[in-house]
């Protein structure tokens, strides 16, 4: 897991032949007008998902965890708690579901505050619980990437 501002973005590229691709999408100057919804960037390699939605409380929900797919998930407005734990240590709720590309587990994470122009990255050993509140709810809109672990 990385979290980080998007200035301090190029960084990362190295470590992923898609990153700076992904990275250059979330620095366009008009990134904050992406329409909600999917947009393809790479075939099925690199793929942006728009979402806008209200945060939901801490303790609700499951961790999540992709296998096929790395996230990269940028707030454009609004804030959120993420929460993280080692794949390796949650136990499953659910079956993993691989034509979705993901699975559902429960166990203890740990959360962090993520505001606009902030990003994480989540690989498939990472376990997360994106759109959070510890207080009240925030509206967030965000942009999620996809990349193939495999591109």
């Amino acid at each position: 897991m990385i979290i980080d501002m998007l200035e301090n973005s190029s960084r990362y590229e190295a470590l992923h032949p898609l990153f700076k691709t992904a990275f250059d999408f979330l620095r366009r100057p008009d990134v904050a007008a992406t329409p909600i919804g999917r947009a393809d960037l790479q075939d099925k390699a690199l793929f942006a998902l728009t979402q806008a939605y209200e945060t939901q409380p801490i303790h609700a929900g499951k961790l999540e965890a992709h296998r096929a797919y790395i996230d990269i998930q940028f707030i454009l407005e609004g804030e959120e708690f993420m929460g993280y734990a080692p794949l390796k240590n949650q136990t499953a709720a659910t079956p993993f579901d691989p034509a979705k590309d993901i699975g559902f587990y429960e166990g203890e994470a740990w959360f962090t505050l993520l505001r606009k122009g902030m990003f994480a990255v989540f690989f498939p050993q990472d376990a997360h619980l994106p759109g959070r509140f510890t207080d009240k709810p925030s509206q967030v809109k965000k942009i999620v990437l996809k990349i193939a672990v495999s591109p």
